[in-house]
């Protein structure tokens, strides 16, 4: 299935794009944006992209465009990398899709889905860490319970992950199917508007993926490489990842966000709190259009900061 990414048609537009800037894409995913900025940027401009899937990096290897590339590694190095370039303090934009690839959603086997039965790895770099079928089958009870509530926000953490740990004594839990079964075993409510399985699945690969710690530093990270007008775009995806960007974006714009943290308060740490540094430009949801011609970003939000 080909990949259209959220606000392809906007992207440009959110970045404030410039002919000559210098952009980083930190999820390359399909390629789709990254397409979209490059066929904007004029001969001296330059894009990096970042992704730790496989995959996603062999497709952008294969980019022939001198002003593109791509680097196989976790979005959370990009001031390593940014730094190795002597772009520090120069970067145009950054922009984050925090959402699955449509290659990572229908390859069965790289277990991201419960609508296709495949085995439960849910990494999003396979040459390293452990796939989501070892945790389940290894974690304790507590564990499995903390995650699921953490990351996934699932009000029958406790039932589910009891029911694991019972079924794993009987046969390994292996598949996208023997999880998304078991889940819909012990969820009897009806008030479901999702597939019973999301908030497990979604919670599991976070935990596999460190992906919400990732997140927290790479934002601090891309602020610090950003240039004076560099825009910050995130498009997230559920609640856990949009609270955590529209946190750091107030954190850096609302003057007042800090204010009651440290008291009493000395003249400096008031000048300091009043000085904001990044400009809160909004929050944006897809088109009735867009989310009509693609159902998969129906839940999409996009925050746009730009640093002062």
């Amino acid at each position: 299935m080909f990949h259209k990414p959220a606000f392809l048609n906007d992207i440009n537009k959110f970045l404030n794009l410039k002919k000559n800037g210098v952009y980083i894409d930190c999820t390359f995913g399909c390629g789709g944006h990254s397409k979209v900025i490059l066929n904007s940027l004029g001969f001296n401009g330059k894009l990096y992209a970042f992704d730790l899937d496989l995959e996603s990096f062999n497709l952008g290897s294969k980019f022939n465009d001198s002003r593109f590339e791509i680097i196989h590694d976790n979005f959370v190095m990009i001031k390593d990398y940014v730094k190795n370039k002597l772009l520090l303090g120069k970067i145009d934009g950054v922009l984050f899709d925090l959402g699955l690839s449509s290659h990572q959603l229908d390859n069965p086997n790289r277990g991201f889905s419960f609508k296709k039965d495949g085995f439960l790895d849910m990494r999003m770099n396979q040459k390293t860490g452990i796939t989501a079928k070892y945790w389940l089958n290894k974690a304790s009870e507590f564990d499995i319970c903390t995650v699921l509530k953490n990351f996934g926000e699932e009000i029958f953490a406790k039932k589910i992950a009891r029911k694991i740990v019972s079924c794993r004594k009987i046969n390994p839990i292996c598949t996208t199917f023997s999880l998304s079964n078991l889940v819909k075993s012990v969820i009897n409510s009806k008030k479901h508007f999702k597939h019973k399985a999301t908030r497990t699945f979604q919670a599991i690969r976070i935990y596999i993926n460190n992906e919400l710690i990732s997140l927290k530093k790479s934002l601090e990270l891309s602020y610090s490489i950003l240039a004076p007008k560099g825009r910050l775009v995130v498009i997230s995806f559920h609640s856990l990842e949009d609270r955590i960007v529209k946190y750091f974006i107030r954190s850096k714009s609302d003057t007042n966000y800090h204010l009651l943290s440290d008291l009493p308060l000395t003249y400096k740490k008031i000048k300091f709190l009043y000085s904001s540094k990044m400009i809160n430009l909004g929050k944006f949801k897809p088109s009735i259009e867009e989310v009509k011609n693609n159902n998969r970003i129906r839940s999409a939000i996009l925050r746009v900061a730009e640093k002062k």
